[in-house]
């Protein structure tokens, strides 16, 4: 089974080649794509545009519709959806359309929950390397904002990093970045300008000639730019940002793009809202403060709030954890109780639905057996 090509869209392929290698394909890409290898090719895709994806290819840019498989896959689970940055199986047909026939599992995501409110969640990238939040430097960061979006990029299995925008227009920005270290640990903090060129070149070191980072924050704080600059082309499109100082949408689509010398970039559109989606691990490596601090309360179900031996308040007390960081770590704790508690909801509603379907199949392949 295959899916059908609407003729608007006629599939393309261009003649330029491309070394996946580049791109981050490895031996073991190449062992997981195995059994697929008879009659597809491997791919990368590089944008989603409804139900056709973008896919680079050995032999170039193809654009494909999803395959029988993919369709069904997605059909039992919405985080099976094509999505930039995932690796996959493209079959070119002999009457010309391409399909993609499965995407191969992947070994890091960016997950948030979904925007329209559901307790499923939505893969903004996949088999990403460097997760950047981007931050303007001007006006101060929001270090909440910042941890938000940490949380996210721990909890992705991709290395978190922050880079911080605009150093051309403030004249503390490593005072600024230094604050954001302090609540930031374990991760690498860079101001960059992509007007006078600052710390563009450790930018690039971190995607090497292979390794792909997503670009995430706000929208006006730069991600187009950044990602024009490590492009060394205009590609894609920037705007000033509003007279309110708010930024404006500018990029409408996440998308791949390949940095010259290998390795590649993904640009996504600004996120008003990050939330969070089962991000358990995310907050705890993003709060290690924090985290300590709760082992040492008296009791091991303490709120952390007026509890006898509160570890958390006594240290808030004391000077060595501030209010504003107990807050944070406060808001997205809960937020992740609930959003669990969504999930779990969905799953049990569901689950009856599954049986029946186990119960038809079951029916199905004993009615077929039965035959003579």
């Amino acid at each position: 089974m295959r899916s059908t090509h609407s003729g608007a869209y006629p599939p393309k392929v261009t003649s330029a080649s491309v070394d996946l290698a580049d791109l981050g394909w490895d031996s073991d890409w190449q062992a997981t794509f195995s059994p697929y290898a008879g009659e597809a090719a491997p791919g990368r895709i590089v944008r989603v545009d409804r139900s056709l994806c973008g896919v680079l290819t050995r032999a170039g840019l193809v654009r494909a519709s999803l395959g029988g498989s993919a369709l069904e896959a997605v059909s039992i689970d919405s985080l099976a959806a094509p999505c930039t940055g995932d690796w996959c199986a493209v079959r070119h047909w002999s009457d010309g359309p391409s399909t993609v026939e499965a995407l191969l599992p992947r070994r890091s995501a960016v997950t948030r929950a979904d925007s329209k409110g559901t307790s499923r969640g939505q893969v903004l990238a996949a088999n990403v390397d460097v997760v950047a939040v981007v931050v303007a430097l001007h006006p101060e960061p929001n270090m909440a904002r910042i941890e938000r979006f940490l949380s996210l990029a721990w909890q992705s299995g991709g290395m978190p990093v922050v880079l911080l925008t605009k150093a051309d227009v403030v004249s503390d920005a490593e005072h600024i970045a230094d604050d954001v270290r302090r609540f930031a640990p374990g991760v690498t903090v860079l101001c960059t300008s992509t007007v006078t060129g600052a710390g563009l070149e450790a930018v690039a070191e971190l995607i090497g000639t292979a390794r792909t980072m997503v670009l995430l924050g706000a929208s006006g704080h730069g991600k187009s730019s950044l990602a024009n600059a490590l492009l060394r082309a205009k590609i894609l499109v920037i705007k000033d940002i509003r007279d309110d100082g708010k930024g404006r949408h500018t990029s409408v689509r996440r998308e791949l793009l390949v940095v010259p010398g290998g390795g590649a970039v993904i640009d996504t559109p600004g996120l008003r809202g990050v939330g969070i989606q089962e991000s358990a691990a995310g907050i705890a490596a993003t709060f290690p403060d924090v985290e300590a601090l709760v082992d040492e309360c008296r009791f091991f179900d303490c709120a952390h709030d007026s509890e006898p031996g509160c570890a958390v308040q006594a240290a808030v007390a004391d000077g060595d954890l501030p209010l504003r960081r107990l807050s944070s770590w406060l808001a997205l704790q809960r937020e992740q109780r609930w959003m669990a508690t969504r999930s779990d909801a969905r799953l049990r509603s569901e689950q009856p639905q599954k049986w029946r379907q186990l119960s038809k199949d079951a029916r199905a392949a004993a009615s077929r057996k039965s035959r003579p």
